[in-house]
């Protein structure tokens, strides 16, 4: 069997039993070229025109018919299977304990997307809900001069993180503590990312299996999923500099985070997926727009 062959044997079987995606592919087709690629050691990013008439061993075959295989029947991401997921092509460690990376803060860090917001005086940046650390790593890279706290509930979570910051280097410059929410987090912080749990009820009780198979802890936002941002912006403003900015993923709810917040100055940030999946707050709009009544429990 040709490796073309594979690929496409493998996508009609993914195909044919109806998965989910989106952690890391959007379509069957790539899905499958990950699993296979990543089952014979080949690069991901490996041109499949020029290799695709490559014969392949019956034992190669096997083990990737195999990895297939176990991403229908678990329904688990592709990212738990091969323990590995890259955003903004940088590859990280993930499993079980964290959720799979994929957060559009990460595009808008390495396109500069809110470059215009910093300045020399932007030096300690926190990443709350930093999950499996991949947006503490990213930023660390982005910005030599910066030290990075990534900031977890989750010890499972942390454990995770700890591998990557191990595994490029960062240790002098991420700094990783268990945090439920700010609570550990005194500042003052130059720069808050977010990517909370913010994921409404009604929305949790449809996810499909391969985005229930992440912990809930890291989706589930409550009622309308601003409970973890309410507390957020409560607490927020005293650890804020002057001049500081927090930078939010709120995914598809922003018509509950504008009800939530109706008094808000936001500035919605354009990633690929469209202009009101990240917001940003700076200091003074934060200190101005909100009050008890809007940030209340």
């Amino acid at each position: 069997m040709t490796l073309q062959e594979l690929l496409d044997r493998s996508q009609d079987r993914l195909e044919a039993a109806g998965l989910v995606y989106g952690h890391g592919t959007t379509n069957a087709r790539d899905e499958a070229a990950w699993l296979v690629l990543w089952s014979l050691g080949m690069p991901l990013d490996s041109d499949l025109d020029a290799i695709g008439c490559q014969e392949l061993q019956a034992a190669q075959v096997g083990e990737a018919e195999a990895l297939i295989g176990r991403r229908i029947e678990t329904r688990q991401p592709a990212a738990y299977l091969t323990r590995e997921a890259w955003l903004q092509g940088v590859p990280f460690y993930v499993d079980e304990r964290a959720i799979v990376p994929r957060s559009f803060i990460a595009e808008l860090i390495a396109d500069g997307g809110f470059d215009a917001w910093l300045g020399e005086d932007t030096r300690q940046v926190l990443d709350l809900c930093t999950g499996n650390g991949s947006l503490a790593v990213l930023a660390a890279m982005a910005w030599p001069e910066v030290q990075v706290t990534g900031a977890d509930l989750s010890p499972e979570a942390l454990a995770v993180a700890r591998i990557n910051v191990d595994r490029h280097g960062l240790q002098d410059r991420v700094h990783l503590i268990e945090s439920d929410g700010l609570a550990a987090c005194p500042g003052p912080w130059d720069l808050v990312l977010c990517n909370p749990p913010y994921v409404n009820a009604d929305s949790m009780s449809a996810l499909p299996p391969e985005f229930r198979a992440e912990p809930e802890l890291a989706l589930a936002g409550g009622a309308d999923g601003m409970d973890f941002v309410r507390a957020l912006l409560r607490d927020l403003p005293p650890r804020l500099s002057p001049h500081g900015v927090l930078v939010l993923e709120i995914g598809h709810e922003r018509p509950f985070f504008e009800a939530a917040f109706p008094q808000l100055e936001v500035v919605w940030l354009s990633t690929s997926a469209g202009d009101d999946q990240v917001l940003l707050l700076t200091a003074d709009a934060l200190r101005a727009g909100t009050s008890p009544a809007s940030v209340s429990p």
